[in-house]
C-alpha cells in the first residue's frame, strides 16, 4: 500500500501531470477516481484540513453546477457546500494528493513536490 493517494481525474490535464510528477519519482500512489468513488462528507472534510482550506477554496467555479447551484453566494453555510461537492463531485477541485496528515492541491502540478520532500 503507497503511503501517496491522489483524487483523480484521468480528463483533467492537472491531474495527470501530476499524477506524472509522482510517478517520475517512483511513488506508486493509490489513485482515487473521486468522479466515480465520491468520497464520504467525513472524508472531505479531512481532506480539506489536510488541505488547510475550506469548503469555498475547493469548489470549481467554472463548472455549470457551481452557476445552477447558485454557490457564488456567501451567505451558503460551509456545510451546504460541502453538500453541493458529495451531490456534483465534478465540483471538487482536482488533483488531491495526501501523504500521511498532509495534503496538496496539484494546482499547479509542481505543488505536489511539497510532499515528496
Amino acid at each position: 500500500m503507497s503511503d501517496f493517494t491522489i483524487y483523480h481525474n484521468p480528463r483533467c490535464s492537472k491531474s495527470r501531470q501530476t499524477l506524472a510528477i509522482l510517478e517520475e519519482n517512483n511513488i506508486q500512489a493509490e489513485v482515487v477516481l473521486y468522479l466515480e468513488n465520491v468520497p464520504s462528507k467525513k472524508k472531505l472534510q479531512e481532506l480539506l484540513q489536510q488541505l488547510g482550506k475550506t469548503p469555498r477554496d475547493l469548489l470549481r467555479k467554472s463548472e455549470d453546477a457551481y452557476k445552477e447551484n447558485g454557490l457564488s453566494d456567501t451567505t451558503m453555510s460551509d456545510d451546504a457546500l460541502l453538500d453541493a461537492m458529495l451531490t456534483e463531485p465534478k465540483l471538487i477541485e482536482r488533483p488531491i494528493v495526501v501523504s500521511g496528515s498532509s495534503a496538496v492541491l496539484g494546482r499547479p502540478p509542481e505543488n505536489v513536490l511539497e510532499l515528496i520532500k
